[in-house]
């Protein structure tokens, strides 16, 4: 272990500042944002994001009482980017969560997920209930595992089109559409699923690839009303840095989370959750049937909210909101 992988201080944060850290984990290092003291609240975010996508969060939980602590998913930012694909199968992410806990000094956190957040926090309440006590899942439903394997159902998608997570299954393939202007491509990815510069109904729909084509050529040219100057700089840093193949490589290991997971077939996620999604945004419309199944998938199901006239960045478009949402659910949990 290397001086710069050890944790450099363990002790929570007052609510008034934020602090950044290394700590070890499996990846080898994971970097996080911690701010506040109390219960501790672990955020994860999704593609193509960063800790970031949680800074209007961290301040409004730790004002609230909790620890907040906001952490860079193996394969971003600061964190690790093994170069084995197979290194961010789902069990390898759960783990580092679990790292991340052990490291801060706790036994058990609560686990709230945005986008592939929201699979990687289901998932770490389903393999490793002694440590998460309670989920938050925003945007992306939890649907139990099981059905056929994933990659055959991406297939059947789109008729003659692409659908984009087989897009994005080939290594080095969407690399060579996102890397040679890494933030342009992020300012349309954004605009594409922001409810307020989403493309009409009417619109190409931007989840597809033509034949040859790109996912750009049907990214809106607009800035979603929550993405400035500044912040949409501090997501393109880091992935000019990084580059994409790291948060991609999570897309390129859902067949194997399919075999991985075999056992969990079925299985319900019996902690306490929440779950609140936009109710312009595709992963909500799309697995309504997931939504509407609950609470039989999620029976410790303390509130469920569909946010009116919002899209799929749920905390950044409505971050007041759902900062209401969640402190409530996290004040209503057993101590």
């Amino acid at each position: 272990m290397t001086q710069q992988d050890r944790p450099q201080d363990t002790s929570p944060t007052a609510p008034g500042s934020a602090r950044h850290r290394l700590i070890p984990s499996p990846a080898g290092r994971i970097h996080l944002v911690e701010q506040g003291s109390g219960p501790l609240v672990l955020l994860l975010h999704g593609f193509p994001e960063s800790w970031y996508s949680w800074r209007r969060q961290l301040p409004a939980l730790a004002a609230a009482g909790y620890r907040a602590v906001a952490i860079d998913v193996r394969g971003y930012g600061r964190s690790s980017r093994p170069a084995d694909p197979a290194a961010y199968r789902m069990r390898e992410l759960v783990e580092d969560n679990v790292a991340v806990v052990r490291a801060l000094g706790e036994r058990t956190a609560v686990v709230v997920g945005h986008d592939w957040g929201s699979t990687i926090a289901a998932d770490s309440a389903l393999l490793r209930p002694d440590v998460f006590r309670a989920v938050g899942l925003l945007s992306v439903p939890f649907s139990p595992h099981g059905g056929p394997r994933p990659g055959e159902i991406f297939a059947r998608m789109g008729g003659t089109e692409e659908f984009y997570v087989s897009y994005f299954q080939e290594p080095g393939r969407a690399e060579r559409e996102i890397e040679p202007d890494v933030r342009g491509w992020l300012a349309g990815f954004y605009a594409a699923l922001s409810a307020d510069t989403m493309p009409g109904p009417q619109a190409p729909d931007p989840h597809f690839v033509t034949a040859g084509g790109t996912l750009r050529e049907r990214f809106p040219d607009a800035r979603p009303g929550w993405l400035g100057e500044s912040e949409l700089d501090a997501y393109a840093a880091e992935f000019e840095r990084t580059g994409l193949t790291g948060a991609l490589n999570r897309y390129r290991n859902m067949d194997r989370d399919w075999s991985d997971l075999a056992e969990l077939e079925g299985a319900p996620v019996t902690q306490p959750s929440f779950f609140a999604g936009g109710s312009l945004d595709a992963s909500t419309t799309w697995l309504s049937d997931a939504i509407e199944a609950y609470p039989k998938p999620l029976p410790g199901l303390v509130s469920s909210h569909l946010l009116d006239g919002c899209g799929h960045w749920i905390q950044q478009e409505r971050p007041d909101e759902v900062n209401a949402l969640v402190t409530d659910w996290l004040d209503s949990l057993p101590e």
